[in-house]
């Protein structure tokens, strides 16, 4: 199964989605914000197969952390998840290629799928 980082600010959905991928046989590392991922990405950025992140968080948000994993991991999957609709938007204006976009509120099914499409 695959190794996934997982960035989200609430601590609720990120117990949640994390515990599902989990379940599903996956290896996740939870992280609470867009800096805490980058620094674990940062020190292995060949350990992971997905990158799972909220768009709209404190600090570094989803669309940063994308950018910048798109940069450090090349062969990353990048999967984008908001609750905003013109997150959507923004997720389709940039300049790397993102496997996926996941609107909130989401359904343990919606992640499962996205996730499994993601790294077909």
């Amino acid at each position: 199964m695959a190794r996934i980082l997982l960035a989200d600010d609430d601590p609720a959905s990120l117990d949640l989605i994390g515990r599902t991928l989990m379940a599903d046989g996956h290896e996740v590392l939870r992280c609470a914000d867009g800096t805490e991922a980058f620094q674990q990405l940062s020190a292995a950025p060949d350990k992971f197969d997905l990158l799972l992140t909220d768009i709209e968080m404190p600090g570094m948000d989803g669309l940063q952390l994308a950018g910048r994993a798109a940069t450090l991991a090349p062969d990353l999957k990048i999967l984008l998840m908001s609750g905003f609709s013109e997150s959507s938007d923004q997720a389709g204006n940039l300049g790397f290629s993102i496997a996926g976009f996941i609107s909130k509120p989401l359904s343990l099914e919606q992640v499962r799928n996205a996730v499994r499409s993601a790294l077909a």
